[in-house]
């Protein structure tokens, strides 16, 4: 079925993400031209050692509203080899389904603790972990009664690449209308986090995602 087949199938949506998909294969920028650019050192590969807390936004203030959680994973290539110290950018919404931007006018409560940001870095091993709030849900689109299910956003960075993907949350009643979800069909479950338990970590809840980067069997990435 073609892409736009899929897009058409699922009802009214701002359709961003089929803004956003490529229509023909990428093409290299030939080696002459490239020798021609600035080069670019990216400044993005920093990160404060308390960055992977995103439930505070800084160690000695509070936590934020809400349910505590803990995410952890490996980022791995098709084949299974790790990718090692890439960037994790992650960003999420507040306990009330609320970002801390100024494009989000939704009226919802805002939290003094909580940023909704956070860095941090693959080890060796491709692993990560993160703490953050347990997103709310939201009303996306209030003109067709569109919501969005509790999702967590995760951009990887590595060498010159970027990708960018969601971790959505098991058995969330706005899972099966989500257009993202919708076009992922019966590979949305490998968006989804899987529980598990805490552990000793101090949190209430504790999620594995694992990402893969390339292949058949790859994380959906925007």
């Amino acid at each position: 079925m073609s892409t736009e087949g899929r897009i058409l199938g699922i009802g009214p949506t701002d359709n961003t993400s089929d803004q956003r998909t490529p229509r023909e294969r990428l093409r290299l920028i030939p080696a002459a031209a490239r020798e021609s650019f600035v080069p670019v050192v990216p400044a993005r590969f920093r990160a404060s050692p308390h960055e992977w807390d995103m439930t505070r936004t800084a160690p000695d203030r509070p936590r934020a509203q809400g349910v505590p959680i803990e995410v952890t994973g490996t980022v791995r290539t098709q084949s299974g080899a790790p990718v090692r110290h890439a960037l994790l950018e992650v960003w999420s919404a507040n306990h009330f389904g609320r970002y801390r931007h100024i494009e989000d006018q939704s009226g919802l409560e805002l939290d003094d603790n909580h940023l909704g940001m956070g860095r941090v870095f693959t080890d060796a091993d491709g692993a990560y972990r993160f703490w953050a709030i347990s997103p709310g849900a939201y009303l996306a689109r209030p003109d067709i009664g569109r919501w969005r299910p509790k999702h967590i956003h995760l951009s990887v960075s590595g060498g010159a690449s970027r990708l960018i993907t969601q971790m959505y949350f098991p058995d969330e009643p706005n899972n099966a209308a989500d257009p993202m979800a919708i076009l992922m069909g019966d590979a949305f479950s490998r968006n989804v986090g899987k529980p598990r338990d805490v552990g000793g970590a101090d949190v209430d809840e504790a999620y594995d995602f694992d990402i893969v980067v390339g292949g058949r069997n790859a994380t959906f990435f925007e």
